[in-house]
């Protein structure tokens, strides 16, 4: 297939690159070309700007940041939508916002293009050894038809309802993960004021019933410092703040969620937003939980 890639930062381009090297062609429109040398020497061809790539593509898979992104990408006047030849298939992998994707795909039937919302979870190490967990809305025929590009990508993939259900499984993802990694900052913290050594805790706990991918991967890195990025805390926050936008209107109160948000919140003021999620711990060291 000729693939149209918007968006190769931390997970992005291990995606893209699975795409590629399965034999597809690769077009790419990144905003910093730089992020896509890797990709452009392995083969990739690069476009200047989305326009030119949408009109050259059977199907357009975008991850970019931020909800108005993914609004102004599909559906602005250089947007996917207006210039993307009719049948061609849109896979945004971004986490946004469910009534976006809804409008996206409605959109795109009056252009003649079928949108799917399919976020992803899994971080950096899941887009690189092609482990990821696919959310997928949307048309079970247009499904079908990526359903062998997910298979480059992820492991575990699922269409759960028409558009917007991606992302809404999404935002439940992100919502066990917020809770999950308050209990893990609780717990370290714990075994460390009380004299343990926190990696023997975690290598006893983590093969019992607290044992998560939060307390045995993320775990470790929180012990020894290592806050880089799998995922970034800003995006994270961002992603929770859509979780509590849409548990409110649904009329549902979710206390463990906006306890984090809280918490994430005191980072995000501190300019730590461009550190991993499991930053948190750092704020638990520092005593600063309010």
């Amino acid at each position: 297939m000729k693939i149209g890639f918007i968006g190769t930062g931390i997970m992005g381009k291990s995606m893209a690159g699975h795409l590629m090297a399965a034999g597809h062609t690769l077009y790419i429109y990144n905003r910093t070309r730089s992020k896509a040398e890797d990709l452009l020497a392995r083969g990739a061809q690069w476009f200047d700007n989305p326009i030119a790539l949408a009109k050259a593509s059977e199907v357009i898979i975008t991850i970019i940041g931020y909800p108005k992104d993914v609004e102004a990408m599909y559906l602005g006047e250089s947007g996917i939508l207006q210039h993307a030849p009719k049948g061609c298939i849109t896979i945004d992998m971004t986490t946004s916002s469910p009534e976006l994707a809804k409008q996206i795909a409605n959109v795109g039937l009056e252009h003649g293009i079928t949108c799917l919302d399919a976020p992803v979870s899994g971080g950096d190490i899941g887009a690189r050894d092609a482990k990821l967990s696919i959310m997928v809305g949307g048309d079970q025929k247009a499904f079908d038809a990526v359903l062998p590009l997910f298979q480059l990508m992820g492991k575990n993939i699922a269409l759960l309802g028409s558009a917007g259900a991606g992302q809404h499984a999404k935002l439940c993802n992100q919502i066990v993960i917020a809770s999950s990694i308050m209990g893990v900052c609780e717990g370290l913290m714990y075994a460390k004021t009380a004299g343990l050594d926190p990696l023997a805790v975690l290598e006893v706990i983590g093969g019992g019933a607290a044992g998560s991918v939060q307390l045995n991967v993320q775990g470790p890195r929180m012990i020894k410092g290592d806050f880089a990025p799998g995922f970034m805390l800003e995006h994270f926050v961002k992603d929770i703040g859509l979780a509590i936008a849409e548990a409110d209107r649904m009329g549902l109160k979710l206390p463990g969620l906006t306890q984090a948000k809280k918490l994430y919140d005191i980072l995000m003021q501190q300019g730590h937003g461009r550190t991993g999620y499991h930053a948190l711990f750092e704020l638990y060291l520092r005593r600063e939980v309010p």
